[in-house]
């Protein structure tokens, strides 16, 4: 029997966040061994307004509040492992003073605009650049461009990946982020929450925002098709009007792929199941542990699990 679920997560620094029906939970393994476990209390903002409800735009929705949990998670298990005798500088000490209270936020947008920035630049902006070389050698087929632009961004995106992988600290992040997935299918599976009973799990899940990402290069070349090859500036410009729809169509491909068991669905996420070899790594018990402290509190469940020993598991 399998359990139906949305929990979701994300690995961070020497942690996990699990997101459930009891809020938001971090756990992270701190530098003593311990288990330290954040839980926040939210209301997805798909569930806020009626109109974020609709097919398409609670996919853009969910996108933007991923991005905002993520980053504010990562921030938040990092602070773990700052350097605890390091003086703040003094830029931040204005910083402070100017804002308050109010400049972690700030800060938190700020990376946040600068983060999905680069990412369009990087991953869009300069893929129809690149490709629009191929027109000035008497390539006017606008089907074809959008095929090579698709491809370029493809390539950089694998690049990408397999490069940031092979750095210690990103290949411990890898870990966390097998062992959230072998513990969502253990929660999935009905079995006991245990690390041991996880690790037989395979790493690999649908739902992996591994698995969205590699849908929305797919998704885009299908729907920037459509916008025929202009100038720069104006293929540009249709790439950032279009992402809303790119995302929003591949997050409700991802749910028909979570729910569905038919051999379309199969084909449809063996690409993205392929790319988390390259995104997650086979997890040890302890990073199973603190995957599974992330995933319980997450979902409220309670059965002798101490906030911040790490101990009981069971």
């Amino acid at each position: 029997m399998t359990r139906k679920t949305s929990v979701g997560g994300q690995a961070v620094i020497e942690g996990v966040m699990m997101r459930g029906v009891n809020g938001t939970a971090v756990a992270v393994r701190k530098s003593d061994g311990e288990i330290e476990i954040k839980n926040e209390k939210d209301v997805p903002w798909s569930k806020r307004r009626s109109f974020f409800k609709f097919p398409i735009v609670r996919g853009f929705v969910s996108l933007i509040e991923s991005l905002i949990i993520g980053i504010r998670t990562l921030n938040y298990s990092a602070s773990f492992f700052d350097e605890e005798d390091e003086e703040p500088g003094k830029f931040e000490i204005w910083f402070k003073n100017v804002f308050g209270d109010k400049s972690d936020n700030i800060i938190m947008g700020i990376m946040f605009l600068v983060s999905l920035g680069i990412a369009i630049s990087i991953f869009f902006i300069f893929p129809t650049f690149a490709a629009g070389i191929f027109k000035r050698v008497h390539l006017y087929n606008p089907i074809l461009l959008n095929i090579i632009e698709g491809i370029i961004r493809v390539g950089i995106f694998l690049v990408y990946i397999y490069l940031i992988g092979k750095m210690e600290d990103i290949n411990r992040v890898f870990e966390y982020h097998g062992a959230e997935h072998k513990t969502i299918f253990c929660y999935e599976n009905e079995e006991e929450l245990t690390p041991e009973k996880a690790k037989k799990f395979k790493r690999f899940h649908p739902r992996c925002g591994t698995n969205f990402l590699f849908l929305v290069m797919i998704v885009s070349i299908i729907l920037f098709s459509l916008t025929g090859w202009h100038s720069l500036w104006q293929r540009i410009l249709y790439r950032i009007i279009l992402l809303p729809v790119v995302s929003g169509v591949t997050y409700e491909i991802i749910k028909w792929m979570g729910k569905s068991n038919s051999l379309l669905s199969k084909i449809t996420s063996y690409p993205g199941l392929l790319l988390q070899r390259l995104t997650t790594r086979e997890p040890d018990l302890q990073q199973l542990e603190v995957a599974i402290a992330a995933l319980k509190a997450a979902e409220g469940i309670e059965d002798g699990l101490q906030k911040g020993t790490g101990e009981n598991y069971e």
